[in-house]
């Protein structure tokens, strides 16, 4: 009896492990899709801003802000370039706050260019993260199309 018993704890506790290990990278794929995008762009810090800013006029959207996060944090003595541009499209807002007035929580979009060890980094975080918690159909498709704009943009960058 005691035999038996203790062959079914081994069996059971060799299942558990062999589940837990095909669990583990489907875990690990999830959670590594918390919505961050990091593009490492060739260039330089002041060209890649300027730059991304013509493109963004380019392709129907407009800088609706911007904080010099560098100049900012300078008054602490960190040296360092960065700036956070907020982009976004009236009408396109228009459609957004129209859907849920809360998505101002979440527009205009931001994206981060900052320079650190030499490289210059263009961040955001994607549209489907952020407008998620708003369970909008209309809201979910806009957000699907301006997450595609930010990857062409952010793709033409890292050439």
């Amino acid at each position: 009896m005691k035999n038996t018993m203790q062959k079914k704890r081994t069996l059971l506790f060799t299942l558990a492990i062999l589940m837990a290990g095909f669990m583990l990278p489907l875990q690990q794929a999830q959670s590594q899709d918390n919505g961050l995008v990091n593009v490492t762009v060739n260039g330089t810090f002041d060209g890649t801003v300027g730059k991304f800013k013509k493109m963004v006029a380019k392709n129907g959207m407009m800088i609706l802000g911007e904080i010099n996060q560098g100049k900012i944090l300078s008054m602490t003595g960190l040296k360092m370039n960065a700036v956070s541009l907020f982009i976004g499209n009236p009408t396109i807002g228009k459609k957004l706050f129209t859907a849920n007035r809360g998505v101002g929580v979440a527009v205009p979009l931001r994206v981060s260019i900052y320079e650190q060890a030499g490289k210059v980094h263009v961040s955001y975080i994607k549209p489907s993260k952020q407008f998620a918690p708003f369970q909008n159909k209309q809201i979910t498709m806009i957000g699907q199309k301006m997450e595609e704009t930010l990857a062409k943009l952010t793709g033409m960058l890292a050439k």
